[in-house]
């Protein structure tokens, strides 16, 4: 199971001012913040085995824009596990300058949600492969701009509307976010029925590798995993 599990963890390195943190429901004023900037904590993933990463700019979600490139420019530079990079990509330069910076994947949040006629123009020039439709849920309802906005989205809505554009998908239960209450797996499985041909990653409550085990089974091919492994209930020494 530890080698099965560290093929499906995709460990997160969240990154406010430069430093890496993890927030609790995306509240932005329930921030630790752990040892070590992104390269470092990047790198010692790798050397763990972990063969992709999600950086997340924090920075860049509240503010609209991206923020942290220097950082993303830092670890595709010195780690060769795969990026996707997320928060405040809000254009067709924004993901391209991220792409070229040496992502592998562009996350897009905020603009998914209230254009996706425009996401899809950004799929014809970029590639459906090269985007990842992010969806953040609390209470069934999508919630954007670093989380701090409610709308009436819900998920199976915002989906559908892309007309089987989607290649990615990560979904975050924000409610579990931070919490170690364990992943939604109904939120999942659901997902996973209503849309058989997208590659899903989960992300929000995974506490061991038990939750990740469950996750697996329930259909998605990707956990993120953030405050579990920065915490150690989720030992690096397992996988080395």
């Amino acid at each position: 199971m530890k080698q099965d599990a560290r093929d499906k963890i995709i460990p997160a390195i969240d990154i406010i001012g430069g430093k890496c943190v993890r927030l609790t429901r995306g509240d932005y004023a329930r921030c630790t913040t752990y040892p070590g900037d992104p390269l470092s904590v990047a790198s010692r993933f790798e050397e763990a085995g972990f063969s992709r990463l999600h950086l997340v700019d924090l920075d860049g979600a509240r503010a609209g824009k991206v923020v942290n490139a220097a950082a993303l420019d830092r670890v595709v530079s010195r780690v060769s596990a795969r990026v996707d990079f997320s928060g405040g990509i809000r254009s067709l330069d924004d993901a391209r300058r991220v792409l070229d910076a040496g992502a592998t994947w562009a996350c897009i949040g905020s603009m998914a949600a209230e254009q996706p006629e425009r996401v899809m123009e950004w799929m014809d020039y970029l590639g459906d492969d090269r985007l990842i439709i992010m969806i953040d849920v609390l209470d069934g309802k999508l919630r954007v701009r670093g989380w701090l906005e409610e709308t009436d989205v819900a998920p199976a809505e915002l989906v559908d509307a892309y007309r089987g554009r989607i290649r990615h998908l990560a979904c975050t239960d924000i409610s579990r976010d931070g919490t170690f209450d364990g992943p939604n797996i109904p939120l999942y499985e659901e997902l996973r029925a209503r849309y058989p041909g997208i590659i899903l990653v989960a992300s929000g409550g995974a506490r061991d590798l038990e939750d990740v085990r469950r996750l697996v089974e329930a259909g998605v091919d990707g956990v993120i995993v953030g405050k579990a492994l920065h915490e150690g209930r989720i030992s690096l020494d397992e996988f080395r």
